[in-house]
C-alpha cells in the first residue's frame, strides 16, 4: 500500500509539472488575431484536483490523496469594449476518484453499504465517478492584445451528467466491482471559482447536490457531497 501511495503521488506531481510547462508555452505564444484588439481568451482548459467528501457519516474516512482530472473547451464571449469582462459557456469531461472506506457490495441486484473498519485487511477501496460537464462562467481578467500573462478570476456554475460509475474493492484474496450503480444521482450541479496569474490558477468547486439519490448506511440516508480543489490550466 505504501508503494502504491508513492506511485500515485509521483503521477500527480509529474502531471502537474507537464501541465505547467505546456500552459506556460501556450500562454506565451503569439496570438496574431489579437493585434486588431478583437481577441478571445482561454478557449481550452485542463484541471487536476483533489476531491473531498462532505456530509460524511461517522466513521467514513478518505484514505489518501487521489488525483482527479478534467478537460474541455469554452467559448469566450467578451461583453465590454476592453474585453476584460466576458461570459463563457463550454463542454467538458471530468474523471473523479475517491479512496475511502465506503464499501459497496451487490447481491442479486441489491446494493449494500457499510464502512470498512480495518484498513490493513484490504489493499484498495475506490469510487470512480465520471461526468459530462456543462459549465457557464463570468470572467474577469486584465489581459491586453499585446500580453497573455495576466491575472484572472473566473466564477461559474456547472451542470454535470453522470456517464460512468464504479466502485472497486481489492483485498489480498479477491476483487469486487460494482458498475452502473443506479443509486448514484444522474445529475449534479455546483459552483466554482478559478483565480490566478498566467498558467497557474487555483480552482475550487462546491457540489450543491448529493452524490447519491438512494441508498442507506446504518439505516440513514447517504447525503454525501463533494468539494474539489486543485489547479486549472487554461490554453488559448
Amino acid at each position: 500500500m505504501i508503494e502504491t501511495y508513492f506511485n500515485d503521488m509521483k503521477t500527480w506531481y509529474n502531471f502537474v509539472y507537464l501541465l505547467s510547462v505546456f500552459g506556460a508555452w501556450s500562454q506565451e505564444k503569439p496570438n496574431f488575431a489579437a493585434l486588431d484588439s478583437i481577441y478571445r481568451e482561454d478557449q481550452f482548459y485542463v484541471g487536476v484536483s483533489y476531491n473531498t467528501l462532505q456530509n460524511r457519516p461517522t466513521g467514513l474516512m478518505q484514505s489518501k490523496i487521489t488525483p482527479s482530472f478534467s478537460f474541455g473547451v469554452l467559448r469566450d464571449m467578451p461583453i465590454n469594449k476592453s474585453r476584460t469582462i466576458a461570459i463563457a459557456v463550454g463542454l467538458g469531461y471530468s474523471i473523479n476518484n475517491y479512496s475511502e472506506n465506503f464499501y459497496i457490495s451487490e447481491i442479486n441486484g441489491e446494493r449494500n453499504y457499510s464502512l470498512l473498519k480495518d484498513a490493513t485487511v484490504y489493499e484498495k477501496n475506490k469510487l470512480y465517478l465520471d461526468y459530462l460537464d456543462l459549465p457557464i462562467e463570468l470572467r474577469w481578467r486584465n489581459s491586453t492584445p499585446n500580453s497573455h500573462k495576466f491575472w484572472r478570476i473566473y466564477s461559474g456554475f456547472k451542470l454535470s451528467y453522470l456517464t460512468f460509475n464504479r466502485s472497486k474493492y481489492v483485498d489480498y484474496q479477491s476483487t469486487l466491482r460494482v458498475t452502473g450503480n443506479p443509486d448514484f444521482a444522474k445529475w449534479q450541479s455546483g459552483i466554482y471559482i478559478s483565480a490566478g496569474y498566467n498558467s497557474w490558477n487555483i480552482n475550487i468547486y462546491y457540489g450543491l447536490r448529493h452524490l447519491m439519490q438512494s441508498g442507506t448506511l446504518n439505516n440513514k440516508e447517504i447525503e454525501l457531497k463533494t468539494i474539489n480543489f486543485g489547479l486549472m490550466f487554461y490554453i488559448l
